[in-house]
């Protein structure tokens, strides 16, 4: 992954598997696979993009040190969600957005990749003219 370093990479996989429980079972090439679209969608925006997304991955990996004495990675699984429920309705927007662009990032390499189209229904069409032709 090029847009953000190993210990965020590694993090990111953590709060994935919260956002999309199913995560969890991918293999080593599925969570690969994940991280990969997330590196290409980032890659896409800007290095400010990178930077504040970076920058939100480290606050939401120490802000629950306040709370619970311990950083996201070291709570149980219903603390974490408690974190992710408090980050989603907190009183400062910038939190409530960071959340909602992480968990956009995360929809978009789970349901990204091709294994998991047909699990939700999406089946694409690669001939955009195939209609015009019928």
């Amino acid at each position: 992954m090029t847009s953000l370093d190993e210990t965020r990479a590694t993090f990111l996989l953590v709060v994935a598997r919260r956002i999309v429980p199913e995560a969890a079972a991918l293999d080593e090439a599925g969570l690969s696979q994940v991280l990969a679209i997330i590196d290409r969608a980032l890659l896409d925006r800007g290095p400010d993009v990178r930077r504040k997304f970076s920058l939100f991955l480290d606050v939401l990996r120490w802000a629950p040190l306040v709370r619970y004495g311990a950083t996201f990675p070291r709570l149980g699984p219903q603390q974490q969600d408690g974190v992710l429920r408090w980050f989603e309705s907190a009183p400062v927007t910038l939190l409530r957005q960071g959340l909602w662009g992480l968990k956009s990032m995360v929809y978009l390499g789970y349901y990204g990749r091709t294994e998991a189209w047909e699990g939700i229904g999406y089946a694409p069409s690669f001939d955009s003219l195939e209609r015009l032709r019928a």
